[in-house]
């Protein structure tokens, strides 16, 4: 079977699962909302009006990665995955489409994201964001894309490898909520390379440490190309 149905039949199970559609629309409010939640609160020596926009990423990307799991874990519950190869033998192929039916609409949703937290952030900052650039305010939007993108497969990836939805979620929203912020002021340390850290650095209007805004998020694109290689590696090589 060619690439192209194989996409197609992926994107319809997408459209027809509630849970992920709901999972894809939570991004840009969660994002939205406590990005003007944290614009309220602004203020300090070391205020930094771009990220503060961009605040409600670390919330947003909470739903993403949930969309991420989601579209795969469905795939080895109730015997499901083996419906799916028996309909298109070709296991990479399959997993290529998957990748590619997770990635685009978070892609899109996480422009849209992006565009409507820096309308809002705006809004909520007046006169503290005189001093953003446009192309600052681009990158921002633009990373917020890229960003959401590459943690959502990262989260698809990682599902593919450890069969289990319930068992990402356990290692992932931990260490996002938890294990990065504990960490994550040791600049110049393991913490620059962290994946959400460093997609992060495109958010910062100033950033003091080894990575800039695309290289920061060149690095989260190894996490994530690393994690759908092992989760093909997976699903290629066992049972289904």
């Amino acid at each position: 079977m060619e690439f192209t149905p194989v996409l197609h039949s992926e994107w319809l199970k997408i459209r027809t699962l509630r849970s992920l559609v709901a999972g894809l629309c939570a991004v840009l409010p969660a994002t939205a909302v406590f990005s003007a939640l944290a614009a309220t609160d602004s203020g300090g020596a070391d205020f930094d009006p771009l990220f503060s926009v961009f605040f409600g990423i670390s919330f947003g990307q909470i739903a993403a990665i949930a969309f991420g799991v989601t579209a795969v874990s469905a795939e080895f519950r109730s015997g499901a995955l083996h419906a799916t190869l028996a309909a298109v033998p070709s296991r990479g192929r399959w997993f290529a489409a998957k990748a590619v039916a997770v990635g685009v609409p978070v892609l899109v949703v996480g422009l849209v994201t992006g565009g409507v937290s820096m309308v809002v952030g705006r809004a909520v900052l007046g006169a503290k964001a005189d001093g953003l650039t446009w192309s600052e305010e681009l990158r921002g939007v633009v990373g917020c894309g890229i960003y959401l993108t590459l943690m959502a497969l990262l989260a698809a990836g990682l599902t593919a490898l450890l069969r289990s939805g319930v068992a990402t979620l356990s290692i992932l929203i931990p260490f996002l909520l938890i294990v990065s912020f504990v960490i994550g002021d040791m600049s110049g340390s393991v913490a620059d390379v962290l994946p959400d850290r460093a997609g992060q650095v495109v958010f910062h209007e100033t950033w003091d440490g080894a990575l800039g805004p695309w290289t920061g998020l060149a690095v989260t694109g190894l996490w994530a190309g690393a994690a759908l290689l092992a989760g093909a590696w997976s699903v290629g090589r066992r049972d289904a």
